[in-house]
């Protein structure tokens, strides 16, 4: 036999079991099912605390989520020595020739001496070490 999963009258409760809830009488009185229990909701009681927990835990999760990252790049960019061959964020090459406390100057062009000052926070990453000599 094929029972409803969800009705009116019953509330699915194990295998091919039905047990009646309690139904609201024209009088405003409840009448209750069989063994005197009122029967939960398909997702459980305790559904929106259970979702609750989860948007926090994403939110904590987000938030802490890059810590790591920016601690890896913030002594990467306190790193940062004379002839570090480095990529800027515009996709520009060069070599550390003098390093401030907010600008670099990179090397761009070896033969015409090209050189260009970028912010420190522009420093993608160092492509190549310091070559030894």
């Amino acid at each position: 036999m094929i029972l409803p999963l969800f009705s009116d009258n019953f509330v699915y409760v194990g295998v091919g079991q039905l047990e009646p809830t309690a139904t609201t009488q024209a009088d405003g009185n409840q009448a209750v099912g069989a063994e005197g229990a009122v029967g939960e909701g398909p997702l459980g009681g305790n559904f929106f605390m259970m979702l609750m927990l989860l948007l926090v835990g994403m939110v904590v999760f987000s938030f802490f989520g890059g810590r790591k990252q920016k601690k890896k790049r913030a002594a990467m960019i306190d790193s940062l020595q004379k002839r570090d061959q480095v990529l800027t964020r515009g996709g520009v090459f060069g070599t550390i020739v003098d390093v401030k406390s907010d600008r670099v100057v990179l090397k761009i062009d070896e033969s015409s001496n090209t050189r260009i000052t970028v912010l420190r926070d522009s420093i993608e990453q160092v492509t190549a070490d310091t070559p030894t000599e």
